[in-house]
């Protein structure tokens, strides 16, 4: 026999904000709804928690049903619950905010989108439900973390020049950086592995490439190290 419960319970959905840097612009994943309300608008991937699975699986499964997009960093961002947020009815939606390399990861929509594409977050159509709420939340979540957590380096390739890694900052924080003040901060950490490889088919002089050691990271941090930007 099932359970009666005595006071309505409110519906439950995940909304994941996908960011990606594509060279100087900031970008985030948007969908085109296929299925009321807000058929044929653009919004956040997302959808109904499962009985049988936890948020960060809904999440997980939303993404790649929606975008076809897996294995990348995802981190719970807040939860939204106002009571009109969904004509449907009741629904309370924690949001997540995911970064990824644009390299490799082809999106393609499926189930209840239409289609999936990248948008620059200063060229953004209008978006369903409070999604443009949410994701302004997680811009500035992400702007706050990149300075003393080394998340950026989620939205680089593997290998990358020190010019490349200060253009993330610049971009995403929105501000210039003084290159040689930058570049002194950054190698002082002892982070970074120098490789002895250079860009190759470029048309500036080609830079030396670096890699994020993360390993070395997690030991420094463990000691009680600051990464501060």
């Amino acid at each position: 026999m099932a359970h009666t419960y005595k006071y309505p319970r409110p519906a439950l959905t995940v909304d994941i904000v996908v960011f990606a840097l594509d060279e100087d612009d900031l970008q985030v994943m948007l969908i085109e709804r296929d299925i009321k309300p807000f058929a044929g608008q653009w919004a956040l991937p997302g959808g109904f928690v499962q009985v049988e699975e936890t948020l960060d699986e809904a999440a997980r499964r939303e993404l790649e049903e929606e975008t076809g997009v897996k294995n990348i960093y995802l981190e719970q961002l807040y939860t939204f619950g106002e009571t009109k947020r969904d004509p449907r009815e009741r629904v309370i939606t924690v949001a997540y905010y995911a970064l990824v390399n644009l390299e490799g990861h082809n999106i393609k929509a499926s189930t209840d989108a239409r289609n999936a594409a990248w948008f620059s977050i200063n060229d953004l159509p209008k978006l369903a439900f409070d999604h443009e709420h949410i994701l302004d939340t997680a811009l500035e979540r992400l702007r706050g973390k990149l300075r003393y957590q080394p998340i950026g380096f989620e939205l680089l390739p593997p290998k990358f020049p020190l010019r490349q890694l200060q253009n993330l900052y610049e971009t995403v924080l929105d501000r210039s950086l003084d290159k040689r003040n930058f570049r002194k901060k950054i190698l002082s950490m002892d982070i970074l592995i120098e490789l002895n490889e250079i860009e190759k088919d470029v048309a500036h002089r080609a830079a030396r490439l670096y890699r994020f050691d993360k390993k070395k990271y997690d030991r420094k941090t463990k000691k009680g190290f600051n990464f501060e930007l």
